[in-house]
């Protein structure tokens, strides 16, 4: 799809309306293109392991970080 910079002014939302159904849409200037405008895609969030690293990574005594920490913690609450 494409629109004007002035289309874009007045009309907005029916071209978000487009994004939203998987359109691109191209915007121009002065018969030009000069932008795009694309669904928005989440990025995959990274998932966090209990992996040991650095120092700790050789440390026989951490094998589970888990249960480490919380038995550092038991005198302390």
């Amino acid at each position: 799809m494409k629109a004007t910079a002035k289309e874009s002014r007045f009309n907005f939302k029916g071209l978000l309306e487009a994004v939203n159904r998987g359109e691109e849409v191209i915007i121009t200037f002065r018969g030009k293109p000069c932008a795009k405008l694309v669904p928005y895609k989440e990025k995959n969030k990274r998932v966090i392991t209990n992996e040991l690293f650095g120092v700790w990574k050789d440390n026989e005594k951490v094998q589970k970080v888990d249960a480490y920490v919380r038995g550092l913690r038991e005198g302390r609450f």
